[in-house]
């Protein structure tokens, strides 16, 4: 399985869904970026570790931490290791003393847990090539992964169909987490 490390390239307010935030992940080497939709909570426990504030209480999070520091349990790494339907699916790889554990984990949780370790995040190459947008700096926006030639088909089916028709079926799809057809369908209502 090959692995791609990421870093956070930033946290901002989901155009696609009230109440959420999207979180960009980006390659350490590459321009792919990769969005991935949280919820506020998350979203909060991620934005006060890359700001390095203290909260009053621990965080769900910083609890986290503090149970695994107390019984000596290290987090090695973070793994995004499969896209179903639009959402993400995570692993935390932990180690204590010479046994290494796989702890089934929501993205967001993952990630703001591996932030307080210290932990490298890593995507499956596939998961990369599925879900991965390219950013082009010198424009400010994503631009067409050229490696995803199904989206080019899905946006064909797009094109015959009535606002009302694609503004419907991107409620459907953000309702299921399928964020990949709701942002090809944004793109459809935006050339309009």
């Amino acid at each position: 399985m090959k692995k791609i490390q990421l870093k956070i390239a930033g946290l901002s307010y989901s155009q696609t869904r009230a109440g959420a935030y999207a979180l960009i992940l980006e390659e350490e080497e590459g321009k792919r970026r990769l969005p991935v939709i949280i919820g506020t909570t998350e979203a909060q426990s991620i934005a006060i570790q890359l700001e390095g504030l203290k909260p009053y209480r621990p965080l769900t999070h910083d609890l986290f931490v503090s149970m695994a520091s107390s019984f000596h349990i290290e987090v090695l790494e973070v793994n995004i290791v499969r896209l179903e339907e639009g959402i993400f699916y995570s692993e935390i790889i932990c180690k204590r003393e010479h046994a290494k554990i796989k702890i089934d984990s929501r993205t967001s949780d993952a990630v703001a847990i591996a932030l307080r370790f210290k932990a490298p995040i890593f995507v499956k190459e596939s998961i990369m090539t599925k879900a991965g947008m390219l950013f082009d700096e010198d424009k400010g926006k994503f631009v067409e992964n050229s490696e995803d030639s199904k989206s080019e088909d899905k946006e064909k089916k797009y094109i015959d169909m009535t606002n009302d028709e694609l503004n419907k079926l991107m409620e459907e799809s953000v309702k299921n987490e399928d964020y990949e057809t709701a942002s090809l369908i944004r793109d459809e209502l935006n050339k309009r």
